[in-house]
This record gives C-alpha cells, sequence and structure tokens, in this order.
C-alpha cells in the first residue's frame, strides 16, 4: 500500500501535466502571435501540431514500451518532455517553438501510451475501476485550471512561461518515478515498418480531413481520403497476420472491443465539437463578456470532478456498459437542452445544462476504459491503452474539424452543432446498451476462453 500511494501520486502528477499542457497554451495563442509576427491561422499550429504527433506517435509507442519496459518509457518520455518545454522558453522563431513543441508531444505521447497499463500494475482488479476514477477527476480539474493559469501566467510573466508551467509536475512524477512498477520488458521485436505503415495511415486521413474542415479542395480531400483508405486496408491486412500487432486489428474484431471504441469515438467528437461552439453561443446569448462564460463553461469539468470518482467505483461492481448508456444518455439530454435554449435563457440555465453533460461525461469515461481493461490479458494492456488514447485523440480531432466545417462562411451552420452531437451522444448511448445483449456478453465469454482462459480476476 505504501509503494502503490507514491505510484498513484507519480501517476497523477503526470497526467495533470499532460492535461495542463495541452489546455494551456490556447491563451497564449493572440500574445505569441504578436511577438513572432505570426497571422492566427499560422500560430495555431502550435496547437494543431502537438495533437497530430501524439495521435501518430501513441499506438507505435505502447508497442515499443512492451519491449522496452513500461516504467522505462514512461520515464524516457518524461525527459523528452522536459527537455522540449526548456526548449520552448528560447525558441526564437515560430519553426524552432513548432519543432520544441513536437518534441514535448512525443514525450506525452510516451507517457500516455503506457499510461493505463502502470494504472492496472499499479490497482489491483478490484479498484481499478477507483483508479481511473480518480484519474478523471484529474483530467477535468487540469481542463478547469489550465484556462486561468494560463491566463494569470500570461498576465504576470509573460507568454513563453506557458509551455513550463507543467514542468514541476513533470520533475516530481519523475523523481517519484522509483515507486511506480518495475520495468519488464516483454522481448518483443518492434515492428518498425508497421509504425511507418500506421504513420502514413493516420497522416494521410487527418490531413484530409482537415483539409475539407479549413476550406480546402473538396477534390483535393476526396482524393487524400481514397489513398489513405489503400493504404488503411493493406496496412490492416498486414497487421491482421501478427501475434502482437500495432493496430490491435485482434481486439477491434471482437464486438465489445469493437462497440467501446467506436463509442468513445463518437463521444469525444461530440463532446469537443460542443465545447468549441459553446464560447461562440454563449457570446451571442449572454454578450461579450469573457469572463462571464469561462464562469459558465466551468461547469462541464466540475460536474465531471463530481462524477468521475463515483462511476469509477460502481464499475468496480456493475456492468460498464450500463453505466456508460447511462452517462451518455445524460449529455445527450444535455446538448438537447442546450440546442432548445430561448433568447431568455439566463447564465445559471447555460450553467445547469453544461454541468448535466460534464456530469454525464464523467459517468461514460472511467466505466468504458475499466470495461476493456477488465477484460485484457495483461501483455496486452499497453496496446489497449494505447488504443483509448488514440480513439479519444481521434474523436477530438475530427469533432474540431466538423465544427471547422460548419462555421465555413460558403456553409454557416454552426447552430447544427448542438444537434449533431446529440445524435453523436445517442449513438453512443445504444452502442453502450448493445453491451448487455445475451449475443455480445457470449461473445465476450468465448474471447476469454480463447485467450488462454483469461478471467477479469486474473493477477497482474
Amino acid at each position: 500500500m505504501h509503494q502503490r500511494n507514491w505510484a498513484v501520486l507519480a501517476i497523477s502528477l503526470n497526467t495533470l501535466m499532460v492535461v495542463i499542457d495541452q489546455a494551456i497554451v490556447n491563451v497564449a495563442l493572440p500574445s505569441a502571435a504578436r511577438a513572432l509576427s505570426a497571422t492566427p491561422s499560422e500560430i495555431i499550429p502550435l496547437v494543431a501540431v502537438p495533437q497530430f504527433v501524439s495521435l501518430v506517435a501513441l499506438l507505435p509507442f505502447a508497442a515499443l514500451g512492451d519491449r522496452l519496459g513500461h516504467s522505462f518509457l514512461y520515464r524516457a518520455g518524461q525527459l523528452m518532455f522536459i527537455v522540449g518545454a526548456a526548449l520552448c522558453m528560447f525558441a526564437s522563431t515560430l519553426p524552432l517553438l513548432l519543432a520544441a513543441r513536437a518534441l514535448q508531444a512525443i514525450g506525452a505521447a510516451a507517457v500516455l501510451s503506457v499510461g493505463m497499463a502502470l494504472l492496472r500494475a499499479i490497482y489491483p482488479s478490484s479498484l481499478l475501476g477507483r483508479g481511473l476514477g480518480i484519474n478523471g477527476v484529474l483530467i477535468a480539474v487540469g481542463a478547469a485550471v489550465a484556462p486561468s493559469l494560463g491566463g494569470l501566467v500570461v498576465a504576470t510573466v509573460g507568454w513563453r512561461w506557458v509551455f513550463v508551467c507543467g514542468l514541476p509536475l513533470a520533475m516530481g512524477s519523475l523523481l517519484l518515478g522509483r515507486w511506480l512498477p518495475r520495468p519488464v520488458a516483454l522481448h518483443r521485436e518492434f515492428d518498425w515498418r508497421g509504425a511507418l505503415h500506421y504513420a502514413l495511415t493516420a497522416t494521410l486521413i487527418l490531413v484530409a480531413v482537415n483539409t475539407l474542415a479549413y476550406g480546402g479542395s473538396a477534390v483535393a480531400a476526396g482524393t487524400l481520403l481514397l489513398i489513405a483508405l489503400g493504404v488503411g486496408a493493406d496496412f490492416v491486412k498486414r497487421e491482421w497476420v501478427r501475434n502482437r500487432p500495432i493496430f490491435p486489428v485482434d481486439l477491434l474484431a471482437t464486438p465489445v472491443f469493437a462497440l467501446s471504441s467506436i463509442a468513445a469515438f463518437l463521444t469525444f467528437m461530440g463532446g469537443t465539437a460542443m465545447l468549441l461552439s459553446l464560447p461562440f453561443m454563449l457570446e451571442s446569448m449572454l454578450g461579450n463578456h469573457p469572463a462571464r462564460i469561462g464562469a459558465t463553461m466551468m461547469a462541464w469539468p466540475v460536474a465531471m470532478i463530481v462524477s468521475a470518482p463515483i462511476a469509477g467505483a460502481m464499475a468496480d461492481r456493475l456492468p460498464g456498459g450500463s453505466l456508460s448508456a447511462f452517462g451518455m444518455a445524460l449529455v445527450c439530454t444535455g446538448f438537447v437542452w442546450i440546442a432548445r435554449a430561448s433568447d431568455t435563457a439566463t447564465q445559471m440555465d447555460f450553467v445547469a445544462r453544461i454541468a448535466l453533460c460534464g456530469f454525464g461525461m464523467g459517468f461514460f469515461i472511467s466505466p468504458n476504459s475499466r470495461r476493456l481493461l477488465g477484460i485484457t490479458p495483461s501483455e496486452r494492456t499497453a496496446s489497449v491503452g494505447g488504443l483509448i488514447s488514440t480513439t479519444r485523440l481521434f474523436g477530438q480531432s475530427c469533432g474540431a474539424a466538423m465544427v471547422a466545417l460548419l462555421m465555413q462562411p460558403w456553409l454557416d451552420q454552426a447552430d447544427l452543432v448542438p444537434v449533431i452531437a446529440a445524435l453523436l451522444a445517442l449513438s453512443a448511448a445504444l452502442l453502450n446498451l448493445a453491451h448487455l445483449l445475451p449475443a455480445i456478453r457470449n461473445s465476450e465469454r468465448v474471447w476469454r476462453q480463447k485467450e488462454h482462459g483469461f478471467t477479469e480476476n486474473e493477477s497482474y
């Protein structure tokens, strides 16, 4: 228990580091653009590039963690993050700053790729849901604190300091790394060709989606997407015959993994789209009051702080599919409630609607992750953890692209975002309810027996 407490603290500090670093930079973009003589479109890559790098690197790093040892890769990623943050402070041009941010993202991806595997190694099966709930609380806390912290830092010491706000957390986690589970390498050959193949496929898909979303040629976007489908089909065919693929196609072939992953993608796509469009909606309803808008949106992470630990503890005793479906039903209700807000709606009306969405989101994330990790053989935990993080990032990227597309002047359909987000949430709820169907539950039982008689009570 003594070792577990210190290990939990190490993981907790790192989770806050990653979340704060991802969210805090947004506040500094205008100041950075002025200081570097860059246009808004040129400065946006400070946020987009790290997201892209993390998305491409997560699954290959999960496989590399199995070869080198999860704790070893975790600490190596923290060192890369620290070096990247220091370089951001001294980068004199935008290209150099982007390169430093990319190094930070590589470090963050290395950490995220094995984070779930380490959590499972730290917590026994009976407490895994509670541990994931605590992790969900930290994510919500980081998301709630980052904007205010970023604004304070930019106003007092300058925009460059936002890049090093996570350094104390990273260094504290690195020092506490001695309490993490000892690194155990599985001595698997790392599939460099598969990693590059996956990176090419993910890159083509993201470029195609963003080309269309940000006003590029529809023909070019369609062509890139067709190429991506061809390359992706070849990649999946190659991965299918491997015992331990970079992209876990064998796991996704089972209904429980496929349903949970698709539900997570739809959830994060709809949630991201809603969070990006809310400031514009609130400004039209409540007026141009940034502090008031920020305080109203704070209801989302605060509600998650309340619901995530409750859902995590319940996930250790109740079916994860029913809890996740309940959460997404609340999210869908909240989105519809926001869409139907009248012109006379007050700030407290929006606080209630937004809080309902955040409360429901907390009930989805922990049980959904708990369900996947709970039925995964221990030697595949890093792969599943990488899949969970990749699904989240890909859903967030597609949600942002959807909002950008709907806000294009030639389309101008931003009012549809709450409706589309509600439909995505409803679809996610139905996919989670499908876990309760006898056929799905039977296929899960057969899959467990096939994986060397694995049961959820197996010790890691």
